[in-house]
């Protein structure tokens, strides 16, 4: 039998929590709240909600972690050998366009 890491098992479960409004807002891209953030660089209302939501679920858990996110940035608390990647959508541009060629990323590194 395969055992899942602890940091793993946590990942899913966060990831599937955030992935819900992922999948309903894909289908209602014209109602979605974007903003530009740079040229070509866009980011949604969903964008800024995932990322919250994996944000509060890992912290639950792994309270102490630090993250590197793509919309807020460094996030340092007390264990910063411990870090929580996150990219709410990868491929926003994809997203937005109603190509389902994006995802949710969500990884730890340690120092």
């Amino acid at each position: 039998m395969i055992s899942i890491s602890a940091n793993l098992n946590v990942m899913i479960k966060a990831a599937e929590k955030a992935s819900k409004s992922v999948i309903r807002d894909f289908g209602e891209v014209e109602k979605l709240q974007v903003s530009k953030k740079g040229p070509y660089d866009f980011v949604t209302k969903t964008d800024k909600y995932v990322e919250k939501v994996l944000i509060e679920e890992l912290s639950k858990i792994k309270k102490n972690y630090s993250f590197i996110t793509e919309e807020t940035g460094i996030i340092k608390n007390k264990d910063k050998e411990n870090i929580w990647i996150i990219d709410p959508i990868d491929g926003t541009t994809n997203f937005l366009h109603g190509i389902a060629l994006c995802n949710l990323h969500c990884s730890s590194i340690q120092k």
